[in-house]
């Protein structure tokens, strides 16, 4: 059997049946952030993400927009589980024959980036490699009260998001900046039931929250807000790198909400498990919903 035959969630799954933790961890394999126990009043959020030529970015993207991005993708994990990024460590994977002048301006970005959201680089890791591969470890801290997983959707949640959906591919993911000033206003004026980044697609990542949370979802096609570059309806459901928020509350949270902030689009309703998942179209038309987005296997 190869990785390709289980597909890349079949193998986080396979991964995570074979790995142990101890009561200091509370949450491990399976949200966008390791949650582990440190005080009284602040759990550590522990994320990792891995950016690999070819697959993330190419040789023509300029070096500084990929070392942003490279950072910018774990904050936007820390921001989804409603905390702040403190510490990270960033490795580089090199081709010998790599100019410097590249490496520096990875760093460029990464800095940059690091300044703007008080982020510590406390080391690293080096090694000669075939393409070029930046993996950044970042360390970060919620209030036990803000903490918010994937797995605390109700049913007659109201789903909404941030930003739009479809043709990141065009630009935005490499230079979108992290939900994390919104994510931070969300958990200290609400009760925000479950949260996830949109990485690798709209519907893909809504199942991410509907199968931790044991819970079916109806989205409307209306409502949901498409990239003036994305290439049709189809496009913003599936096509991934948005980097976009999406979480749920209850319906009298949902109400504050837009009281409150016009920042924030409401999209859809969390439903019974029973039901799936579902898209009521333009014309009214109820229909299940297949999950598709980005896969790496």
């Amino acid at each position: 059997m190869r990785v390709s035959d289980l597909g890349e969630f079949g193998l986080i799954e396979r991964i995570k049946k074979s790995v142990k933790t101890d009561s200091s961890v509370i949450k491990g394999i399976g949200d966008d952030c390791a949650v582990i126990k440190f005080n009284k009043t602040h759990y550590l959020l522990y994320t990792s993400d891995m950016l690999v030529e070819g697959e993330d970015f190419t040789s023509k993207d300029e070096p500084y927009l990929v070392g942003r991005k490279a950072l910018a993708v774990s904050i936007s994990d820390i921001a989804a589980c409603g905390g702040l990024p403190r510490y990270a460590l960033v490795s580089l994977g090199l081709p010998k024959r790599c100019p410097v002048g590249l490496v520096d301006e990875l760093y460029r970005g990464i800095n940059n980036l690091a300044r703007k959201y008080k982020i510590n680089i406390t080391g690293g890791d080096l090694s000669a490699a075939g393409q070029l591969t930046l993996d950044i470890s970042l360390l970060g801290t919620v209030e036990k009260k803000k903490l918010v997983l994937r797995s605390g959707a109700k049913e007659n949640d109201i789903i909404f998001v941030t930003g739009n959906f479809g043709g990141s591919i065009l630009g935005k993911h490499l230079r979108f900046s992290p939900r994390l000033k919104e994510a931070r206003f969300l958990v200290t004026n609400f009760k925000i039931n479950s949260m996830i980044d949109v990485s690798d697609g709209l519907s893909l990542d809504l199942s991410h929250i509907l199968g931790e949370s044991k819970a079916g979802a109806v989205i409307y096609e209306d409502l949901i807000p498409v990239n003036k570059n994305a290439r049709g309806f189809k496009d913003a459901l599936t096509s991934g790198e948005d980097f976009e928020l999406l979480f749920t509350l209850s319906l009298k949270e949902a109400h504050r909400l837009l009281q409150k902030s016009k920042d924030f689009t409401p999209i859809g309703k969390i439903t019974r498990q029973k039901t799936g998942l579902r898209l009521v179209d333009k014309q009214g038309r109820e229909k299940k919903l297949k999950p598709e987005g980005f896969r790496h296997f």
